[in-house]
């Protein structure tokens, strides 16, 4: 099984969102909601480019990763922000089933905020769609975490949260849980396409994969 992480085990897209736009304004730029809706499912180059662009800065790529990263890390130090159901529904299920992280966040931030929520040893693998060079909604992040798992796609059941993870999910042939998340729902053609959808992660059940 495999699980996005923010947004879905995490509420952070407000942290992302506030780290981008504290940022930016280091730099005197804004980062509007808009743009902030642009970069959804997107890897950190991705993004980082988005914001190079937007503001045109000189600063490296790596640079404005790093930029945002230090400070979405530091604002999990002060309070990292556990979704309800997600620690009780990842312990559960890993006593069944390999698990396995997908995320577009970098993989050092996605390991931090794990180790902080006592999760992280849950996970078999934990791959960030940096490693694979494409963000949602393209697949490769689920796929690469599929083979690091060695359990074929179509015996995998993926949680998410967004649009372009659930397409990502759909197009890698896994069968897709959608948890929509309240700061940033999916589109209702997003949610067609997943096999279910749930109003809140605990609200899973074994009972309900096929």
């Amino acid at each position: 099984m495999i699980f996005d992480m923010d947004g879905l085990l995490i509420d952070s897209e407000p942290y992302w969102e506030r780290a981008r736009a504290d940022y930016c304004a280091s730099v005197g730029c804004k980062w509007k909601a808009e743009d902030e809706l642009t970069v959804k499912g997107h890897n950190s180059a991705e993004w980082a480019t988005v914001i190079k662009g937007r503001c045109g800065l000189a600063e490296t790529i790596e640079s404005i990763v790093q930029g945002v990263s230090q400070r979405v890390e530091a604002l999990y130090r002060e309070r990292l922000p556990l979704l309800p159901g997600s620690q009780e529904v990842v312990r559960d299920l890993a006593s069944s089933y390999p698990l396995a992280i997908a995320s577009s966040s970098p993989q050092e931030i996605v390991e931090y905020a794990m180790r902080l929520a006592g999760m992280l040893d849950r996970f078999q693998v934990v791959v960030s769609a940096d490693q694979v060079g494409k963000g949602k909604p393209n697949p490769e992040v689920f796929l690469e975490a599929a083979r690091l798992l060695q359990v074929p796609p179509h015996e995998i059941a993926v949680f998410e949260d967004s649009s372009a993870g659930i397409e990502a999910a759909v197009r890698a042939g896994m069968w897709t849980i959608a948890v929509p998340n309240a700061h940033y729902p999916p589109t209702e053609t997003a949610l067609a396409r997943a096999n279910l959808v749930l109003g809140r992660l605990e609200d899973f059940r074994p009972q309900m994969l096929p």
